[in-house]
């Protein structure tokens, strides 16, 4: 490619200004006015319009129950002790997840294995699993990484055989389909993380789905106790109504959730739309030395939902070696927003290792567990998970289809990959802090 690269020089492949190409959420009038009406009625802390959006949530997704909560991680708190999760118990997660997939497990007495990830999916690697099963554990945390659907077939292959629990992370899939199924349908429980910065964006809150009765009354009795009377059925929590059992406030403040109803209305067709336009990027880059696009195989009956924090996947060895950090650099100067990285090892934070949270005179992450038990992961023990960084990187999230501008922004990781033996002699290599514990610094354009 005969075009001098903007860090070296030349012209900027992006010129064109974004306008609202990246603007998330989309707040309409609709919205507005749903969430004026609760405001204007004073009717932020009730039931009613929080009641109406999980019937309706449940009802996109084609399940029985869902339940609201003010954020992601309380919804998935919730169904942890949905699942009957206590002490000395385990949950399998990937070591490559934001934190809320795994932590609340701790205050409910259990802990977590971590398991390796996919290199090319991102996701929990279903043959990294079954070894990591002990008498202890009790379910597998499945998280649809940035999108692309976890290999599910193989993992409730594995839960059923074992006769232990799934829980779907669907935090950054809303809408995604594996095989033709929603995701967040098919494990025993799921979880959702509704916050602005969402595919499915509602301003804060998270939303818990199942089609088992127990672990959803067993959710309501945790933190909900204020809707007791009307929803708890079995016996043996009946007894103990009036009360949360956990000591927690989740419900949801009904702004959300009138917003949340607006959103099931016009979601689709956002989500169609980005869908469109992220696969026209990378269709426009397919076959460009050294990244691959993080996406489903075509015709595979699979979907990236809204494509949450969407990244490709890094190929240094077909650009000489040239580092990752250096390859985003250079994207950079061309008017992209690129980032090298994903969410960091969870196993290698010193939390999951040597910090006793609740002075139990233990680590946090051993404490429960029977005396001589040790399930930390050592440094090179999940290999994938700890070199990750250096293969990934982030791209712009289009939340509109305009073939022109979107072109810009495929010319300029195009014209880095064309051109990386100019970015050689510069390259300082990755520096050894790569990624953070969340991915807000790599949503934006």
């Amino acid at each position: 490619m005969a075009e001098k690269l903007a860090l070296k020089g030349g012209k900027k492949a992006v010129t064109t200004p974004p306008g609202d190409l990246f603007t998330w959420p989309i707040i309409t009038k609709e919205v507005e006015e749903a969430v004026l009406k609760v405001l204007r009625a004073g009717n932020m802390s009730g039931t009613d319009v929080t009641a109406e959006f999980e019937r309706e949530f449940a009802q996109w997704l084609g399940v029985k129950y869902a339940l609201a909560h003010n954020n992601g991680t309380a919804a998935l708190h919730s169904a942890m002790f949905g699942l009957g999760i206590g002490k000395g118990d385990e949950i399998i997660c990937p070591s490559i997840t934001y934190w809320a997939s795994c932590l609340p497990v701790f205050s409910l007495g259990g802990t977590v294995v971590f398991a390796d990830i996919d290199p090319h999916t991102l996701c929990i690697n279903p043959e990294d699993i079954e070894h990591r099963i002990t008498e202890r554990t009790k379910a597998i945390v499945v998280v649809h990484y940035c999108g692309y659907p976890c290999e599910m077939d193989a993992i409730m292959d594995i839960a059923h055989r074992h006769s232990i629990k799934v829980i779907e992370d669907a935090s950054h899939a809303h809408g995604g389909l594996y095989k033709g199924r929603m995701v967040g349908t098919i494990g025993d429980v799921s979880a959702f993380s509704l916050m602005s910065g969402k595919s499915f964006a509602i301003g804060e809150g998270g939303i818990m789905v199942t089609n088992d009765r127990e672990i959803y009354e067993r959710a309501v009795i945790f933190g909900h106790y204020i809707r007791h009377s009307s929803l708890i059925t079995l016996g043996n929590l009946k007894a103990g109504m009036g009360l949360p059992w956990g000591g927690y406030k989740y419900r949801m403040h009904q702004l959300s959730s009138a917003m949340g109803r607006v959103q099931l209305k016009k979601y689709p067709q956002e989500m169609a739309e980005i869908d469109k336009a992220m696969n026209y990027f990378w269709d426009l880059l397919e076959g460009t030395p050294g990244i691959r696009a993080h996406r489903p195989p075509r015709n595979s009956g699979s979907s990236m939902g809204g494509w949450y924090s969407p990244h490709g996947i890094y190929y240094p060895e077909e650009l000489e070696g040239l580092s990752v950090s250096r390859f985003c650099e250079a994207v950079r100067a061309e008017g992209v927003t690129c980032e090298p990285g994903c969410n960091k090892a969870l196993h290698l934070h010193p939390l999951l290792n040597n910090i006793d949270v609740y002075n139990q005179g233990k680590p946090l992450r051993i404490a429960n567990l029977p005396e001589g038990v040790d399930i930390r992961e050592s440094p090179g023990s999940l290999p994938v998970a700890e070199r990750i960084q250096e293969r990934v990187f982030s791209v712009p999230w289009f939340k509109h289809y305009r073939p022109k501008i979107i072109e810009e922004y495929a010319l300029a990781f195009k014209k880095v990959a064309e051109n990386y033996k100019e970015l050689l002699p510069g390259d300082k290599g990755n520096p050894q802090d790569i990624g953070g514990w969340g991915l807000s610094k790599h949503i934006i354009g």
